[in-house]
């Protein structure tokens, strides 16, 4: 597992492109608010969780569980998409506006959907 990094991932990195090309830099990364969001605008409370299906377990696609030693993942992915539902509870009770991505949302066809929708979102609640 010492090989999955923490931050500046593909999908995190895609996420940040898009958020250049769309004119909405000035943000910052792995910000010091509950579950460190990936990318934030602390000055206007909205951020970014970009989350990797496998380890967050992607409500969308479903991911696979692996197949030995299940006691150990099993509780493994429940603690894990507990804490998740805790940070971003914790986010939204002090007042941030949280968007999540997910990793399968970044493939080709779903990306530009999602960025359509997301682009013009991010906009109106940075004030650009």
């Amino acid at each position: 597992m010492r090989g999955n990094k923490g931050k500046d991932t593909k999908p995190e990195l895609i996420v940040r492109r898009k958020l250049r090309e769309a004119g909405l830099d000035g943000y910052r990364l792995q910000w010091k608010a509950p579950g460190r969001p990936d990318v934030a605008w602390p000055g206007k409370r909205v951020c970014i969780m970009i989350n990797g299906c496998f380890w967050h377990r992607c409500p969308h696609c479903n991911p696979s569980m692996p197949k030995s030693n299940q006691e150990y993942w099993v509780p493994k992915f429940k603690r894990n998409v507990e804490r998740d539902a805790r940070n971003l509870e914790a986010l939204r009770a002090e007042g941030w506006r949280v968007h999540v991505i997910w990793e399968c949302e970044l493939k080709k066809d779903a990306a530009d959907r999602m960025f359509a929708e997301l682009i013009p979102q991010l906009k109106e609640e940075l004030g650009k």
